[in-house]
């Protein structure tokens, strides 16, 4: 789909920027011909690398902190959309440090969503999670809260702003990604370790995830969430996987599942399917109660859903990848090929 009439002559705030959705959406922005992007993030190291691979004076970094609110709304002036990425990611970090993943996850997203319907910018697109579908650790509670926060103020209409989201299970090869870990594995020479070879997990390539926060911004209305349809495979299939592309020979060793893990990555709960659409190559998840209406929250129901099955959407209902898939999806990734070209065994 192109986008150009969309973010010609716009400026964009990317939030968490310096990431590697951030450098993807960057990629993808500047084809369009945008005023400006503006990069907002936390890390000065990685502002300063950005701005040299790219070297174009139409990106602006803007050192700051989702937490504090006079340095979002410094950011702010004279955006016209914003992509919302700034998150605390890691599940055992926010687990040991719940107060943390609270001010930057929720509170942090709050400060975003307000400072850009005071400052009427046109769309809000906020970036969640799988976690956020029935949590069982604090970095999904945090990114729920953050969905909840969004559809709170959509609801409001303070302004001429529309806000939704996106969610997404873990994008290959990006941070928190299980591949490149695979990867230093193998370099060390140690066995690739897997927590349960049964779990299944959504392959998503990062311009996927691209693809959908675009398509978001393009078609969202208030409190909509965007999923985008993705294949999955076990976690055994990928190590599996791995180790023929790189003909490693060190095995692969179980050892368990850890605290906070699921079984299967959920994007869609059964709550959720009586209020979801099919979009073709997404689904839309409307919001319980569009307005502020507290009696239709109360009193309103929905009948019948859109072509779901009453189980949601999940890594385990998804189409599976065979094992000669999964690899040729693995070497569709440049990150993968290279590193399997350059591999000394």
């Amino acid at each position: 789909m192109d986008y150009k009439n969309k973010f010609e002559n716009k400026t964009i705030l990317v939030t968490g920027g310096t990431g590697s959705f951030g450098n993807a959406v960057t990629d993808k922005l500047l084809q369009y011909n945008p005023k400006r992007i503006i990069i907002f993030s936390r890390d000065e190291k990685k502002q300063f690398d950005m701005g040299n691979k790219y070297n174009d004076d139409r990106l602006r970094f803007i050192l700051g902190d989702v937490r504090e609110k006079d340095s979002v709304n410094h950011a702010m002036k004279g955006v016209n959309y914003v992509f919302h990425a700034a998150a605390l990611k890691q599940v055992p970090n926010c687990e040991f440090f719940p107060v943390e993943a609270i001010r930057t996850n929720a509170l942090g997203a709050y400060n975003v969503i307000d400072s850009a319907v005071e400052n009427n910018v046109e769309r809000v697109v906020v970036l969640s999670t799988d976690k956020a579908v029935h949590p069982i650790n604090v970095m999904g509670m945090t990114k729920a809260l953050m969905e909840r926060i969004m559809i709170a103020l959509s609801r409001e209409k303070r302004s001429q702003t529309v806000l939704c989201g996106t969610r997404y299970g873990n994008v290959m090869y990006t941070r928190g990604s299980v591949i490149p870990f695979f990867i230093d594995q193998m370099k060390a020479g140690k066995p690739l370790t897997i927590t349960n070879k049964d779990m299944t997990r959504f392959m998503m390539p990062l311009d996927y995830s691209v693809d959908l926060v675009l398509f978001a911004l393009a078609n969202g209305e208030d409190g909509d969430i965007y999923i985008r349809k993705s294949p999955a495979s076990t976690i055994g299939d990928l190590a599996e996987s791995m180790v023929d592309i790189f003909k490693y020979d060190k095995g692969i060793k179980e050892i368990g599942t850890r605290p906070g893990e699921k079984m299967h990555e959920e994007l869609i709960s059964q709550e959720e399917v009586v209020r979801t659409e099919d979009k073709g190559d997404y689904y839309r998840i409307r919001p319980e109660v569009p307005g502020m209406d507290y009696r239709l929250y109360y009193f309103k129901g929905i009948k019948d859903g859109h072509g779901l099955s009453e189980e949601g959407y999940n890594s385990a209902n998804t189409k599976r990848l065979s094992k000669s898939e999964l690899k040729e999806l693995l070497l569709s990734l440049n990150e993968v090929k290279e590193e399997a070209k350059n591999f000394k065994r």
